[in-house]
């Protein structure tokens, strides 16, 4: 394992960048009029995820760093929903919103694994 120097050494920043590409390039396949509507909300619900990792990162203390890494999860979570109501209206198919729903299920368990390390580090 390689020394964290930045929060773009994470791993679980790196595969959420994956997440947000992948978001990107399955909702452009969305009708046009969802333009405004789940193609926007996934989209940021996305990217959101890694910025807020990163924010979290670059935070001076170790509660604001956790509560980043939450919100993230939250983020995680409100793009899955996004993705399954888009499969269950008809926008996408369940082929292609199943690679993008399992690097979200990678992503949560990395996010948990970080968050439970960051708690478990003694104060400083």
């Amino acid at each position: 394992m390689s020394e964290v120097r930045s929060y773009r050494d994470l791993q679980v920043w790196q595969r959420a960048m994956d997440v947000a590409v992948g978001t990107y390039e399955l909702t452009r396949t969305y009708p046009r009029e969802e333009l405004f509507g789940l193609t926007s909300q996934s989209r940021r619900a996305a990217a959101s995820i890694a910025a807020n990792i990163a924010e979290g990162y670059g935070r001076a203390s170790k509660p604001s760093y956790l509560n980043f890494l939450k919100i993230a999860r939250g983020s995680l979570k409100e793009l899955e929903t996004h993705l399954i109501l888009a499969e269950r209206v008809g926008l996408t198919s369940s082929d292609a919103v199943r690679p993008v729903l399992a690097q979200t299920d990678e992503v949560g368990r990395m996010l948990h694994g970080l968050i439970m390390r960051v708690q478990a580090q003694p104060p400083r």
